[in-house]
């Protein structure tokens, strides 16, 4: 049996007066999402273990059944590895968004008002020419999210990611040592906020941005810090996965996809918001699950329009993920002779009211020729708590999920 996981980051949420006191995913029409509940089975999944910030690499991790206590070392490292920087002892990594700060000294958005990769990469080599030394390093990822490397840091740094303090002021939000003796690193990185503002205030990037009246990337942000991860392959842990794809825009998930041995499949026109090219990635999800045994769909659309707090757009996500990822991939897998186990689910709910992530169980489906349905016939947050899974957590969810192959070959 053949495995996919489609996961629709973000796209949980809480109910909301303007929408009948539904969440999105019950407001929102998706037929096929809701047929899958029908022909499968549900439950909810909790994504972040406790004492851990509902980051999405948290989450990520989680679903795929790791023991986050035990391999969890912050997002830098999972850039790093997607970027293609192979960390040396004692590096620690950070992820690096070049973001906005308004008039008033806050912080305006986390994105730069979702600033072009080409654009930022011309920002990136410059901060790496004017502040990168022997010691730091700053690499270019994708649009917004960047990579800081700093030799002999230490991680024990206590960092605010920028989506969670939209309108803060930024000065009490900078880093704070969480052991005496990180205080250094917290002195670099605080020196290197400040002097990163000043280079960017006038670049010619920035100007153009400006008047075209864009919002200027005029600061970098850094956060999540740490060291290589020590994680276990998804084919030790799970022998029926001998091979396995990713499929993501965002860096930090492609990095989780190369520490648990899957390919990394790029695909042209994939940007992460709401005009990514979806018709591209069902067509390398399903070219990849003829060869491999394993595909990790990861849509990041909806966390985008939640950050943004735009229920419209976060609706017309959903709606594009049902209609344009979700039902094509069932349409086309239905009648292979080899059958195809399906899973559906957001890594963690990104509410719009909030505009940052919150870490409630989410809800899960999985699908595949002959499981037995349960009695749920929606796909949202509210019907899966009368799933037949229940709520798991840890690796519960994977666990079973790989399941159907035993099943499948008894």
């Amino acid at each position: 049996m053949k495995h996919i996981i489609i996961l629709g980051d973000g796209m949980a949420d809480w109910p909301a007066k303007s929408l009948g006191n539904k969440t999105l995913l019950q407001y929102s029409s998706t037929p096929n999402m809701d047929k899958l509940a029908s022909m499968g089975r549900t439950g909810r999944l909790i994504t972040v273990a406790p004492g851990f910030h509902p980051g999405s690499e948290v989450a990520n991790m989680s679903v795929l059944g790791y023991n986050l206590p035990k391999v969890y070392e912050g997002r830098g490292p999972l850039e790093a590895a997607s970027i293609g920087v192979e960390l040396q002892p004692g590096d620690m990594a950070m992820r690096c968004n070049l973001i906005c700060i308004d008039e008033d000294q806050r912080i305006k958005n986390h994105s730069a008002g979702h600033i072009t990769t080409e654009e930022a990469d011309v920002l990136i080599k410059y901060l790496e020419e004017n502040l990168g030394s022997e010691r730091v390093h700053f690499y270019t990822g994708v649009q917004y999210r960047h990579l800081l490397v700093i030799k002999d840091g230490d991680k024990h740094v206590a960092c605010t990611p920028p989506h969670d303090v939209p309108g803060k002021k930024f000065r009490r939000l900078l880093p704070k040592n969480e052991i005496s003796h990180a205080l250094g690193t917290t002195a670099i990185l605080t020196r290197l906020i400040l002097e990163s503002q000043k280079l960017l205030a006038d670049h010619p990037i920035n100007k153009k941005r400006i008047a075209e009246g864009k919002d200027p990337a005029n600061s970098i942000w850094p956060w999540s810090p740490g060291y290589r991860p020590q994680m276990e392959l998804l084919s030790e842990k799970y022998p029926a996965l001998g091979t396995g794809a990713v499929i993501s825009a965002v860096d930090l998930i492609n990095g989780i996809g190369h520490y648990a041995g899957l390919r990394r499949i790029t695909v042209e026109g994939a940007t992460g918001l709401y005009n990514t090219n979806y018709e591209n990635k069902v067509a390398a999800a399903l070219e990849a699950l003829k060869t491999d045994d394993f595909v990790y769909l990861h849509i990041e659309a909806s966390d985008e329009a939640g950050h943004e707090g735009d229920f419209k757009l976060k609706q017309f996500t959903i709606e594009n993920l049902d209609k344009r990822v979700v039902g094509p991939i069932y349409e086309a897998v239905k009648n292979w002779e080899e059958p195809v186990s399906i899973a559906i689910l957001p890594d963690h709910p990104t509410p719009c009211e909030l505009r940052t992530h919150t870490d409630e169980p989410v809800p899960f489906l999985i699908y595949y020729p002959g499981i037995e349905p349960d009695s749920v016939q929606t796909f949202d947050e509210v019907a899966c708590v009368e799933g037949s899974y229940g709520v798991m957590k840890e690796d519960e969810f994977m666990n079973e999920f790989m399941a159907a192959h035993a099943l499948r070959e008894d």
